[in-house]
C-alpha cells in the first residue's frame, strides 16, 4: 500500500468522521423529549421510511460511488501482492461499514440528549417513588388475585415474613378440613462443628424419651452452609395475619413495579415495605398525599393520562386500611397503565439495553454490508490486476 492510497483513504475516514457528527448533532437536536416516548421509538431500530433512513440511503451511496470513482482512477493498477490486497480489503470492510451506519450515530446523538434531560440518577427516584406506590396503583380487580396479595408478601413489620402451613385435618369420617397456619420465619446462625454435636446430642435425647424428633425437623425450611458456619432456617412463632390490626390489603404485595438497576431485589423489597408500612400506619395523612402528589408530577413530566386526585385517594386508602373487611371496588387510582409500563419498559432498553443496532435488521444489515464491501473490493481487484503503464509490482 503506497503513500498516496494510504492519504486517500484517511481523507475518506475524515470525511465519514464528519458526516457521524452531523447524524450526531442532528439526532442530539431534533430529539422530542421523554414526552413522546413510546414503544415504537426505539432510538436504535432503522425504519426504512423516515427522513433519518432515507437521507442515509442517499448519503450513502454519492459517498461509495465517488469514493469508488476516485480509488478505480488514481490508485488502481498497482499490482499489488497477495498479502497487501487482504490488507486493503480489510480497511475497504471497515470503510464500508462506517458508510452503512450514520443511523447508529443519530442514536448515540438521540441517546446522549435523553440521558441530559433525564438522568440515571433521576429516572430511579422516579422508579423507587413508583415502587413505594405500586400496591395502591393496581386495578379494582387485581386486589382479588392471591397470587398478587397474600399474607407471605407481608415483609414488615416483625415477626413478617411469614410462611403458610396447610394441613388436611379431619373433621368426621371421610370428610376433611384444610387448616391453614402461618409461622414467621426465624433463622439461627452457628458454627458447623457446633452444630454437628449439638445435633448427634439431640438426637440421641429424642431417642432415649421417646419422643418424634420429626416434629422438630418439620419446623426446619432449609439449612444452608455457609464457610465454616450453618444457617438454619425455621418455623418460629405462629402468626395470625387475619386478625392484626396494622396489616391491610396493601402490605400484602412486595411486587416493585421498575427494580432499581444493579441493586438486590430482596433489599429494595424490603425497603419498599418499610416506606409503604410508615406511611400508612406511622406518619401523618399528609405524607401519603404528599407521594401521591408527587406521583402526579410524575405523571405530567411523563405524558401519563390521569384522573388521580391525591387527596382524595389518599383519605380512600387510609379508610380501607382501617376497613379490612370492607371489599376494595371505590378506590379511585385511574390512570393509564399500559401507555406507563410501554414507557419505561422502552427506558430500560435506553439506559441498560442500548443495542443501537437493532435485532431484527442485524441479518439484513450484513448482508447489505457483504454485498457492499465485495463489490467495491472485486472492482479494486479487477483493476488492480490490469496491464499497468509504468508502475512495477510493489
Amino acid at each position: 500500500m503506497n503513500k498516496t492510497l494510504k492519504q486517500y483513504f484517511v481523507k475518506s475516514f475524515i470525511i465519514l468522521a464528519i458526516i457521524h457528527l452531523a447524524y450526531f448533532l442532528y439526532g442530539y437536536f431534533t430529539f422530542e423529549g421523554i414526552k413522546k416516548i413510546d414503544i415504537y421509538s426505539e432510538f436504535y431500530r432503522f425504519k426504512f421510511y423516515d427522513d433519518i433512513s432515507i437521507s442515509h440511503f442517499f448519503v450513502t451511496c454519492f459517498f461509495l460511488f465517488f469514493f469508488l470513482i476516485f480509488l478505480l482512477k488514481n490508485h488502481a493498477r498497482q499490482q499489488y501482492s497477495f498479502g497487501k490486497l487482504l490488507q486493503i480489503g480489510f480497511v475497504l470492510l471497515v470503510l464500508s461499514f462506517a458508510s452503512l451506519t450514520f443511523f447508529i450515530s443519530f442514536s448515540f446523538g438521540q441517546n446522549a440528549k435523553l440521558k441530559s434531560e433525564l438522568s440515571e440518577k433521576s429516572y430511579n427516584k422516579d422508579k423507587e417513588l413508583l415502587n413505594v406506590l405500586n400496591p395502591f396503583l393496581y386495578n379494582y380487580t387485581s386486589y382479588y388475585s392471591e397470587r398478587l396479595f397474600n399474607y407471605e408478601n407481608i415483609l414488615y413489620p416483625k415477626p413478617y415474613p411469614v410462611i403458610k402451613e396447610e394441613k388436611q385435618v379431619l373433621l368426621y369420617h371421610d370428610q376433611f378440613n384444610i387448616e391453614t397456619t402461618y409461622y414467621s420465619i426465624d433463622t439461627l446462625k452457628v458454627l458447623t462443628e457446633t452444630y454437628n454435636k449439638v445435633a448427634k446430642k439431640t438426637d440421641s435425647i429424642f431417642d432415649f424419651t421417646g419422643l418424634d424428633i420429626n416434629i422438630v425437623k418439620e419446623r426446619i425450611i432449609k439449612k444452608n452452609v455457609v464457610g465454616d458456619s450453618t444457617q438454619i432456617i425455621f418455623k418460629g412463632v405462629e402468626v395470625s395475619p387475619e386478625y392484626d390490626k396494622d396489616i391491610c390489603i396493601f402490605l400484602e404485595n412486595k411486587s416493585l413495579y421498575k427494580p432499581i438497576n444493579d441493586l438486590p431485589i430482596e433489599k429494595q423489597q424490603y425497603e419498599t415495605a418499610v416506606k409503604r408500612y410508615n406511611l400508612l400506619y406511622k406518619f401523618k395523612q399528609d405524607s401519603l398525599k404528599n407521594q401521591f402528589q408527587k406521583l402526579d408530577t410524575l405523571f405530567k413530566k411523563y405524558n401519563i393520562q390521569s384522573s388521580i386526585v391525591p387527596k382524595r385517594l389518599t383519605s380512600q386508602i387510609f379508610y380501607y386500611a382501617k376497613n379490612q373487611e370492607r371489599r376494595l371496588n371505590g378506590i379511585e387510582n385511574y390512570f393509564d397503565r399500559k401507555k406507563l409500563n410501554e414507557k419505561f419498559q422502552t427506558l430500560e432498553r435506553y439506559f441498560y439495553e442500548p443495542n443501537y443496532l437493532h435485532p431484527n435488521i442485524l441479518p439484513i444489515f450484513f448482508v447489505v454490508l457483504a454485498i457492499v464491501w465485495l463489490d467495491i473490493f472485486m472492482f479494486y481487484i479487477l483493476f488492480n490486476y490490469k496491464k499497468p503503464k509504468t508502475e512495477s509490482k510493489i
